[in-house]
Order: C-alpha cells, then sequence, then structure tokens
C-alpha cells in the first residue's frame, strides 16, 4: 500500500539534497515529535499566464528565520538560499500551483526538554493543492463562524511572533470544538477578551467602510496575507486601523473576513448564528478578494513585486 497522502508530489528538499517523498523520514525519538519543536511557513504557487509564481516568497522566507532565531534554531541556510531552493523543488516537481511547506525541525535521539544539542534539519515540501481550505464554495458564501471558548496565548507565554508547530496546539484545540459544534472556524479572542484572530488565519472587520484588524499586541502571528491586505485597501481607498477590539464588535460589523494563505480572503457570514452584513459575500471583501487573486495569479500588475516565477 502506497505511504503517499493526497497532493503528494515526487521530491521534497532536505537539507539542500532533493529526495524522493518516500523516502523523507524522521525517527521516532526525534526531539520535534516528544516536544512540538518545530517552525514552518505556508506558501502558495499560483498559475498565471505566463506560467507559476509564488507569492510573497521573500517574506515569508524572512518570516520562517524569524521564527528559527525567536526559537533558537540555527538555519544552515540563508533567506535568499531557502527561496532558490523553494523555486527549485516547485521545478522539480512540474508544479505552477502548489502549496510550499518550509519546515525546521530539531531531530536526533536525545532524549530531555533541553534541545540546544538537537540537529536542526530543514525540509521544503510542495503538493497539488485542490480547492479551498474553508469549503468549496467558501470564497464565494462565506463560512460560519463561532467565538472560541480557547484563548490566545499570553504575552510573555509562548511567542506567538514565531509560526512554529507547537503553537498551533492551541489552534486544534479551537478549530475541533468549531467543527463539532456545527461552525467551519473558531474566531479566537485574547487574554483580555480582544478580538485576536481564527485559528490558522487573520481577521478583518469592516465597519463603516473602514477595515479593522487586531494589532500584534493582541497575541496574532503577523500574518503576510494580511499585509497584502492592509496594502491592498489602501490602494482601494479604504482606510485601516490596527486597534483593540472589544468581542462584541463581531456582531456589529458590516462584513468580517479572514486572511491567511490557505484561506485567502475568505468572508465570514455569520459569527455565534448572528449575521454578518447581508449573509454574504459583501462589497468590500468582494473588492478586496479580487484584486489580491488577480495579483496572485499575475492577472493583475504586480508593482510591489510580490511574485517570483518558477
Amino acid at each position: 500500500m502506497s505511504k503517499r497522502g493526497t497532493g503528494a508530489t515526487d521530491l521534497i528538499w532536505r537539507n539542500g539534497t532533493l529526495v524522493p517523498w518516500d523516502d523523507v523520514t524522521l525517527h521516532v525519538m526525534s526531539h520535534v515529535v516528544h516536544y512540538g519543536s518545530s517552525i514552518f511557513e505556508g506558501i502558495r504557487t499560483y498559475k498565471g499566464p505566463k506560467g507559476g509564481n509564488v507569492f510573497r516568497l521573500r517574506e515569508h522566507m524572512r518570516r520562517f528565520h524569524d521564527s528559527a532565531k525567536i526559537y533558537r534554531m540555527p538555519l544552515a541556510h540563508s533567506v535568499d538560499q531557502l527561496c532558490d531552493a523553494v523555486v527549485e523543488t516547485v521545478k522539480a516537481n512540474k508544479l505552477q500551483a502548489c502549496y510550499i511547506r518550509p519546515l525546521a525541525v530539531r531531530s536526533g535521539q536525545d532524549m530531555g526538554v533541553l534541545p540546544l544539542n538537537a540537529p536542526v534539519e530543514t525540509f521544503i515540501i510542495c503538493w497539488h493543492w485542490g480547492g479551498a481550505y474553508l469549503g468549496a464554495d467558501a470564497l464565494e458564501q462565506g463560512v460560519d463562524a463561532t467565538v472560541s471558548s480557547w484563548r490566545r496565548a499570553a504575552p510573555g507565554t509562548f511567542p506567538v511572533l514565531a509560526k512554529a508547530g507547537g503553537n498551533y496546539l492551541n489552534s486544534q484545540l479551537s478549530k475541533m470544538e468549531a467543527r463539532q459544534n456545527g461552525y467551519v472556524e473558531g474566531i479566537m479572542l485574547d487574554v483580555n477578551g480582544h478580538i485576536s484572530e481564527g485559528s490558522g488565519e487573520n481577521l478583518f472587520l469592516i465597519r463603516d467602510k473602514i477595515l479593522y484588524t487586531a494589532p500584534l499586541a493582541a497575541s496574532i502571528l503577523q500574518g503576510i496575507t494580511r499585509d497584502a491586505v492592509m496594502a491592498i485597501a489602501s490602494d482601494l481607498g479604504y482606510e485601516v486601523r490596527e486597534v483593540l477590539m472589544p468581542r462584541e464588535f463581531l456582531l456589529v460589523a458590516d462584513e468580517i473576513f479572514f486572511t491567511g494563505t490557505a484561506a485567502e480572503i475568505t468572508p465570514v457570514r455569520s459569527v455565534d448564528k448572528s449575521q454578518v452584513g447581508d449573509g454574504k459575500r459583501g462589497p468590500i471583501t468582494r473588492a478586496i478578494q479580487e484584486r489580491f487573486l488577480a495579483i496572485a495569479t499575475g492577472n493583475a500588475t504586480d508593482s510591489r513585486g510580490w511574485l517570483t516565477p518558477v
């Protein structure tokens, strides 16, 4: 029986070498297995009129290096080298549209919480991407969300600025709770009860044509799609404010949407069974979504140099 999962490709980049998919394994004693010591990124390649383009590759790899620094994981490859490795891996797998997962883990076979002597290995994985992350009709019809009973980590506990594997145990709890209660996604609050983000997405609320999003102080990941949306919204003439927001703002917003590499721009049509706006994708969400996808797919001018051809 094949060990390959859905969307599997042929080759994975491991520490500078392309290795067959099925040969990339880790020992069960690896530090990451017992203590969650990994960092990662999620990146997309979009098929455009002239071939594939990686969206905001350098920004992702810089954040990857930032995460490694925060968790004291020495990486053997620079940002530029990792960018080149992504292009090499996508090309080697003959892909024009795919999801890319750079990953660094502490491996080895020595047990103990202290990780400083555990080897750090780096991987780049890409696979075929099918469908929308939050559902087949999510980008157009929107999704139903709920406020999670699980809160984001308080400042000084986990470094949420890092995109680390262990941090996502918190996200898993929120996601499972939402799904088991009949919702697509959970919206998490920070330790003080302010709106933070989804289990794996940033969040925007719109009121009177002004976009609001939580600041970094609300325990959010510094999202790269979030940053792109802020730039696009400004280009379209909309004001964007980074402010702490009370939970009840979710109930009076005209439009709400999630942002992320996987989620792209996904509207929220209800929160805890309270309809958002007209209960469908709003006009500002749609305008930002269309501009974002046009740039990402190479069908609009890439004035900021966000695309890397493959």
